[in-house]
């Protein structure tokens, strides 16, 4: 994986025609705001489409979908894949309508900032360059959980891009060059996660071409801000680490031990909790710095639970396949 710059007089001049595909489950809440965010992108709009997937939505949103196409000054595409729950499945059925030398993805609760696009294709200019990871950044948060999420930086693409197998971007923010897609494969439609690492570790695996970081190319991303849902959250990287792991033969984590929980929470109460008690009172500490440790145990469980209590199912193993 590489960072080098790209010259601003050159990029600005290359505009290769791009088609930015979003998987929707039930998003109607959140339409609103991510068209807004798809209007204020400063890439030229005769230069891009957006294939917006509804995958078997019970809410109202391949409706409004469809309105917005009809009634909005971008070009939208509203597209449905009801055969197989699964973000990836909708994602295909984008990538297969999709024109686009460079194929974008990101989700309908992202909210990708005005020049996301424009410095997200500009690596593409290096022809060696196949795969574009933006960044990801949170979303103001107000819980505590928001916030000591935003602390560590769960959603950074820095953690993927720097995993010990081979460096992937998650799909919340990332661009492919078509020409991979058509040598690799597509995402594994019924994989329900992991498949980010999956069609990146393909990619690179096969020599395709490299990875290129580009940090300026920015969503912003809502933490979770319940236990159920940090629970869930945590569980799903668990079985994404199962499937990987059979996949593409990468190490499992190491669970935690009940000794090693109740070593950490013990040293937690004796010696963490003093010490930021006189840090927050010296204003050098919140309650977020206070519960890091019994939070971190928290999703550090969920996420070995999730991994012990799955197993890849056999139809996953199926790569979708886009003709040349």
């Amino acid at each position: 994986m590489n960072h080098q710059p790209v010259d601003a007089t050159t990029a600005t001049s290359f505009l290769p025609m791009v088609s930015v595909v979003v998987p929707i489950y039930n998003g109607e809440a959140d339409l609103s705001d991510l068209i807004n965010c798809l209007l204020s992108q400063t890439y030229p709009k005769d230069r891009v489409e957006y294939l917006l997937v509804d995958n078997n939505s019970s809410d109202r949103t391949l409706t409004i979908l469809k309105t917005s196409a009809e009634n909005c000054p971008i070009t939208i595409y509203p597209l449905s894949q009801n055969q197989i729950q699964s973000s990836y499945a909708a994602r295909n059925t984008g990538i297969h309508a999709a024109s686009g030398e460079i194929i974008v993805f990101t989700d309908a609760d992202c909210r990708p900032q005005p020049q996301w696009l424009n410095a997200l294709i500009a690596p593409f200019i290096n022809k060696e360059v196949v795969i574009v990871a933006g960044e990801i950044l949170a979303l103001p948060g107000t819980t505590l959980l928001e916030q000591h999420a935003d602390r560590q930086e769960t959603l950074s693409q820095k953690h993927t891009l720097d995993h010990s197998f081979r460096p992937y971007g998650q799909t919340a923010n990332l661009a492919i060059r078509r020409i991979a897609l058509e040598k690799a494969g597509l995402f594994r439609p019924y994989l329900t996660t992991g498949g980010d690492a999956d069609i990146c570790w393909r990619i690179l695996g096969e020599n395709i071409g490299r990875l290129e970081f580009s940090a300026n190319a920015i969503v912003q991303h809502r933490h979770r801000a319940t236990l159920e849902e940090l629970q869930s959250q945590w569980r799903r990287y668990g079985r994404s680490n199962r499937y990987l792991h059979e996949l593409h033969g990468v190490d499992l984590m190491r669970e935690i031990t009940p000794k090693e929980c109740g070593y950490r929470l013990v040293r937690w109460l004796l010696k963490e909790i003093p010490r930021d008690i006189k840090k927050a009172i010296a204003g050098q500490a919140t309650l977020v710095d206070l519960l890091n440790t019994p939070i971190g145990l928290f999703t550090a469980r969920a996420r070995a639970a999730g991994q012990r209590d799955t197993k890849l199912p056999e139809n996953a193993k199926i790569i979708d396949r886009l003709q040349e």
